[in-house]
């Protein structure tokens, strides 16, 4: 059986007794690209053998889609430097979160020195969430009564705002949809980790935040393409994230990775973001499996999602993997809705 690697020129001659017996779909690294090759089985005739002359034609089209959407690809990650970045004090802010001996008064001081910032924290803070409803009126009074935790959430709340709180066509998103999924994502994220990994609540509603951001970058080109991308999304079960595979030979993830990498955030949140639809191939990162879970259980809930949301499942495993039972994801989700809804009112800043 022949299979072409979406992202290079290579093609494999791999004998049928080579595949797993019993499974459908099977997933392994490119050897030449180390790119991710997935194919259905349930939809591949095993026995096709499509000769010499076929092989040059499917060499042929992978070099020239390859060739295609690594363009395209550059072009994209050029557009990202004219993105603006997270506010300086934000990540000013979480340097000094990383720090393990960073102290509420340096962190408060940070936020301090941009008035608009520290003006969007304190409504934040006196949100029904977090349960002050008008106590706070300083950022001092705010570090003290939240914690340094809670208050490094607030910036990056405040710093993901202006970045996801907007319309996007090309993914049929309103405006402030995908923030309220983020969101929801970030919330759940949290959860998770604090049952599992308390100490990765920080990181994992960080990365939460921003596991979509791809999106924003992609928009215009998923836009550019919308014949190509209504065709293919008219084939039942089919997905947003399978048609920019298809389409534009890379996902939104991907360019999130980027992004990630220009706004300094940390390597292994960045690594969960690039993997948050795969998991399993993000050489175990827990925080991967964890935002991955968060995101699945938004899009089942309807939270700030598109018409293919019901088509996305937790992969294989992933529950497992992080120790959670089936009976908890009921009130996981639940706990998010809640979350979302209790700051919903002071979102928009």
């Amino acid at each position: 059986m022949k299979i072409a690697c979406p992202n290079c020129p290579q093609v494999y001659n791999i004998p049928k007794e080579r595949f797993p017996e019993g499974k459908k779909k099977i997933a392994f690294p490119c050897p030449a690209c180390k790119a991710t090759i997935r194919i259905d089985l349930s939809k591949t005739d095993m026995d096709k053998d499509d000769g010499v002359k076929s092989k040059e034609a499917a060499v042929d089209s992978v070099e020239k889609e390859g060739t295609e959407s690594q363009k395209l690809k550059k072009k994209i990650l050029r557009s990202v430097t004219d993105l603006p970045p997270l506010p300086q004090v934000v990540m000013k802010a979480n340097e000094i979160m990383a720090n393990p001996s960073s102290t509420f008064k340096e962190l408060g001081g940070v936020i301090e020195t941009d008035s608009a910032i520290a003006g969007r924290v304190l409504k934040l803070a006196n949100s029904a969430y977090y349960g002050l409803r008008g106590m706070v009126s300083s950022i001092h009074q705010a570090s003290v009564v939240l914690g340094f935790e809670a208050l490094g959430e607030l910036i990056s709340v405040v710093g993901a705002a202006g970045l996801l709180d907007r319309f996007l066509g090309g993914y049929g998103l309103e405006a402030g949809s995908l923030w309220q999924h983020s969101l929801a994502v970030a919330f759940g994220s949290k959860i998770i980790a604090r049952k599992k990994t308390p100490t990765r609540e920080n990181d994992a509603f960080s990365a939460g935040l921003l596991h979509d951001s791809g999106k924003i970058v992609l928009d215009e080109y998923v836009k550019e393409r919308e014949e190509k991308f209504d065709a293919f999304l008219k084939k039942e079960g089919n997905t947003y994230l399978a048609a920019e595979k298809q389409i534009l030979g890379f996902d939104h993830a991907e360019i999130a990775f980027d992004l990630c990498r220009k706004w300094s955030i940390p390597e292994s949140q960045s690594i969960a973001i690039r993997y948050h639809h795969f998991p399993s191939e993000s050489n175990r990162n827990e925080l991967a499996y964890i935002i991955h879970i968060a995101d699945v259980l938004a899009m089942k809930g309807g939270i700030g999602t598109g018409f293919d949301s019901m088509f996305y499942e937790i992969e294989e495993g992933a529950r497992e993997y992080i120790g959670l039972e089936e009976s908890e994801l009921a009130e996981i989700m639940q706990e998010m809705i809640e979350s979302v809804d209790k700051i919903s009112d002071q979102i928009h800043h």
